[in-house]
This record gives C-alpha cells, sequence and structure tokens, in this order.
C-alpha cells in the first residue's frame, strides 16, 4: 500500500492540467475573485485571461470582460482595481486591465420589447395563408408568420 501523498503536491499537477497555459494563478483569480473585488464589482465583471510577459510571471495584463453598464465604474477604478489585485497576490502581478464589454454568464437579459402587430400586417398573413386549402395547415401558415414577425420585431 502506497503511502498517502499531500494534497498539496497532487493540486497544482491536476488544477495545471485543467487551466492550460493559464496557469494558478489565474485559477486562484478565478476562485477568489469575489473575495479580491468585493461582490457587487465581481457581479458584474469576469476574469477572461491573464497574459503575462514572455518568460515572466509578474507585469501581467488582466482581460476583464464587463457588463455594459459597469464598464465605466470598472475604467475609472482600474488603478484600485490592480491593488486589490496586486494585494491578494502580495506582488505586482497585474500591471493593467483590458476590458471586453459584454454580457455576462447568467446575467439575465432584457425582453425585447415587441411592437404589435398592425391591421394591415394582419392581413397580409391571412392573405398569404388564404390560397392553402386544408384548414389546419393554414391555421399553421398563420401562427409562423405571426412567430415570425414577433421575432423580427417589424
Amino acid at each position: 500500500m502506497a503511502a498517502p501523498r499531500p494534497l498539496a503536491r497532487i493540486v497544482p499537477k491536476v488544477a495545471g492540467k485543467a487551466l492550460g497555459k493559464r496557469g494558478m494563478a489565474f485559477g486562484t483569480l478565478i476562485t477568489d475573485w469575489p473575495t479580491i473585488m468585493g461582490p457587487e464589482l465581481a457581479r458584474s465583471t469576469l476574469p477572461q485571461k491573464l497574459a503575462f510577459p514572455p518568460g515572466q510571471r509578474e507585469g501581467a495584463t488582466l482581460h476583464l470582460k464587463v457588463s455594459g453598464a459597469a464598464a465605466l465604474d470598472v475604467q475609472h477604478s482600474e488603478p484600485q482595481v490592480i491593488e486589490r489585485i496586486n494585494a491578494f497576490f502580495g506582488y505586482r502581478a497585474v500591471e493593467r486591465i483590458k476590458l471586453i464589454q459584454g454580457p455576462l454568464p447568467g446575467a439575465p437579459r432584457r425582453p425585447k420589447v415587441q411592437r404589435p402587430m398592425t391591421a394591415e400586417e394582419e392581413a397580409g398573413i391571412q392573405r398569404a395563408a388564404g390560397p392553402v386549402d386544408d384548414p389546419s395547415l393554414r391555421d399553421a401558415l398563420v401562427r409562423l408568420g405571426r412567430a415570425i414577425h414577433a421575432k423580427s420585431g417589424s
């Protein structure tokens, strides 16, 4: 029976494979992001990549996905964000931040506001489906026309 191995020796190997080129620093950044940034900033941001200069382990550029509403706030607080990250790591791991604006995974999307169909549009759909003899097929085509209108917003 083999002697138990310390977990500290196994985790870097397993996590290193899972994180690939991103490395342990990025893994720590992801797992501790709410602690580093605080709950409010953590909800509107998500680290995407930590890019170090070739052959170095400090002075990285953090690629940070930011929800549209928070982008300006994060941009203005960039020095404080960098300071928080570096204080967490205990060295100048991050030198600058590159913002990537877009929706975050799991963020609620605003529903599209749909314009009601005009009488002319409804009549056009009815006219297009009118020549079809089968009533169930005609009804299905009318429903399809209405659904297409609703999706296109036109």
